[in-house]
């Protein structure tokens, strides 16, 4: 019996994806959710599994094709009882080790071991129940032992297979475009086109969050199985009463009309292996700090393993960036459309500021509010800053709703 393999279903939001790299070849046996292939989007990337034992009989779209919702990519000759055995799968045991090794190691990870001939089992996994990623093999590549210096030859051969441009022996490479950094290329050069950004500043003392953290991290941890208490959730919560205070910070624009939102999704950038992702968090306005916490450290742990689905990135009607974690004193944040407005966290720092007449070292941070003012005056703007910066000082106000 042939069963066809179809592309999943794509939200509305996605027209269509592209193959990016097939695991198996015509004429491989397959097991049941055996990885095949990834479909990559602009926005996350799909793994499609096998749905049966089999071989896989027929590909119909190659790697770099263009697919559309349910489209049939490929054809797989279910195998019945014993009447087709594979060579490969003359040992049982084998066979089983074989699936077991094959599911603790990421698709990233497993291209880079494939195309680097690596043993999987030299590899120490970092991942959930010890499985490799892809930062795993990269960081078993920089720490082997470097190759002997190639020849003149073997570099004109490595050029020649990889298109590679050396004519001194220096070394080029040109690679495609991911489709999710061509997107946010598109969705940056849009934002720059087609808005009337601005950017306002300020600056907020983070000593209070600070002393509430050091005070009870350890109680916040043990109450909620684990989850840490971090500078996020304040963020979060603050920019959350703020945008009920100044609705036109959370609408965002439809054509001609301006859509004002009657809840809070808060988008939340993090990093993975493919680039900046922005997961959204649902009603944040219901949310308390620990939900908060435990939801972004889920984001987190998704986006590296590359696991975010679709509905984890979809929406948002106002955006965080932090680029403190990577060092950043003070950046322009760049709008997210159609959201009107992005604030940026950025490097905690100590700094010398006068307080009441006196010279006090505290531990200051800078914001920075990027804002669309065809929608948002500049008064609007500096008035959501400083709310923001009032209850981060005094996050007491976020319990008293003043």
């Amino acid at each position: 019996m042939t069963l066809e393999i179809k592309a999943p279903t794509l939200p509305e939001s996605v027209p269509d994806g592209t193959i990016a790299t097939w695991y198996k070849n015509v004429g491989d046996s397959v097991t049941r959710d055996e990885l095949l292939v990834d479909i990559e989007t602009d926005k996350v990337v799909i793994e499609v599994v096998s749905p049966a034992d089999g071989v896989l009989q027929k590909v119909l779209k190659s790697s770099g094709e263009t697919i559309v919702s349910n489209e049939t990519i490929a054809s797989l000759l279910v195998t019945q009882g014993d009447a087709q055995v594979s060579s490969a799968e003359q040992d049982s045991t084998d066979a089983s080790a074989d699936a077991a090794a094959e599911a603790a190691i990421s698709p990233a990870a497993r291209k880079l071991i494939n195309e680097n001939q690596l043993a999987a089992d030299q590899i120490s996994g970092s991942g959930k129940d010890g499985r490799i990623t892809k930062e795993d093999v990269l960081n078993h590549l920089q720490t082997a032992s470097m190759p002997t210096s190639p020849t003149p030859e073997e570099i004109a051969e490595v050029s020649t297979q990889s298109g590679l441009s050396s004519p001194q022996g220096r070394r080029e490479e040109r690679v495609p475009m991911s489709r999710l950094r061509s997107k946010v290329a598109e969705r940056l050069l849009q934002a720059s086109q087609t808005t009337a950004t601005l950017t306002t500043f300020n600056e907020v003392n983070m000593q209070p969050v600070i002393d509430i953290r050091a005070r009870h991290k350890e109680e916040f941890e043990k109450t909620h199985d684990g989850v840490r208490l971090g500078f996020m959730s304040f963020f979060v919560r603050s920019c959350t009463e703020a945008l009920k205070r100044f609705p036109a910070v959370n609408a965002s624009l439809d054509g001609n009309d301006i859509v004002y939102h009657g809840y809070q999704d808060i988008g939340v950038a993090v990093s993975s292996p493919r680039g900046l992702v922005v997961p959204v968090l649902r009603n944040a306005d219901n949310m308390g700090l620990a939900q908060i916490e435990k939801e972004i450290r889920a984001f987190g742990a998704k986006a590296g393993d590359g696991k975010l689905a679709i509905e984890d990135l979809a929406g948002g009607t106002f955006t965080i960036s932090n680029g403190g974690v990577f060092g950043s004193l003070l950046s322009t944040p760049i709008l997210n459309p159609p959201q009107t407005a992005i604030l940026g966290m950025h490097k905690i720092q100590d700094r010398v500021m006068a307080v009441a007449g006196e010279v006090k070292i505290l531990p200051m941070m800078y914001l920075a509010l990027s804002y669309d003012h065809r929608i948002i005056d500049g008064k609007e703007a500096v008035q959501f800053l400083l709310t923001i910066k009032d209850l981060l000082e005094d996050p007491t106000r976020l319990l008293l709703e003043i």
